[in-house]
């Protein structure tokens, strides 16, 4: 997999992230109520997925995946 694709795999992942983390402030937002029982399952795996994201062994599991952080090859001369 190109270093390319797996940055684009990465920001995928970071945006579904990013989403979760944002989700409590749109449902505030919003004025949903949060005692509706699908909203409070949408928070509650936000908030999982949130933790999750945090964990050095997710990093691991995308190296295994192949999407683990991967630096540019110095250009030959």
């Amino acid at each position: 997999m190109s270093p390319a694709t797996k940055r684009t795999a990465r920001t995928l992942i970071q945006g579904a992230v990013g989403l979760a983390l944002a989700l409590p402030a749109i449902v505030d937002a919003s004025g949903i109520p949060a005692s509706l029982p699908w909203v409070a399952g949408a928070l509650a795996v936000a908030g999982g997925l949130a933790r999750v994201m945090a964990l050095p062994s997710v990093e691991a599991l995308l190296d295994r995946v192949g999407l683990g952080l991967v630096d540019e090859e110095a250009p030959r001369s």
